[in-house]
Order: C-alpha cells, then structure tokens, then sequence
C-alpha cells in the first residue's frame, strides 16, 4: 500500500494538528482505518518522505512510533 500524499494534503488542510507526523498519524487512522503502530511504521516507512518525517523526530521501529503517538 502506497500513502496518498494528495488525500494527505486536503487531510491536513481541515487538521487543527501543526506537526506533520501526527497529522500523517491521523490520516492514516481516517483514510485507512489504520491502528496498528506496526501498519503505520512500515507504510511511512516505505515512503520517501515518510523516511524524512521518521528520521527528524529519530523514529526508526514501530515501537518509538507508538511512543511518539502518545506522546501527541
């Protein structure tokens, strides 16, 4: 499964969140009835910028995800 950046960026459009990963976090919760931190990762994790929002906030397992999911 690819992420839809377009569908992504009308999301983020009506998302009173500012931090793009939690907003990623939210459309991938909406979009594809998405809870699993695992799902999340690995999906991000696939996408190039995806890669770039993990590695800003040092995101490199579902684990550190799941705790950043918490956190926000």
């Amino acid at each position: 499964m690819a992420f839809d950046w377009k569908e992504y960026k009308i999301y983020k459009e009506h998302s009173s969140k500012v931090d793009k990963l939690a907003i990623a976090i939210d459309f991938l919760r909406s979009y594809y009835n998405m809870n699993n931190a695992r799902d999340m990762f690995d999906v991000l994790n696939r996408d190039d910028i995806g890669q770039m929002m993990l590695a800003k906030r040092n995101i490199s397992s579902a684990e550190s995800l799941e705790t950043f999911m918490f956190k926000v």
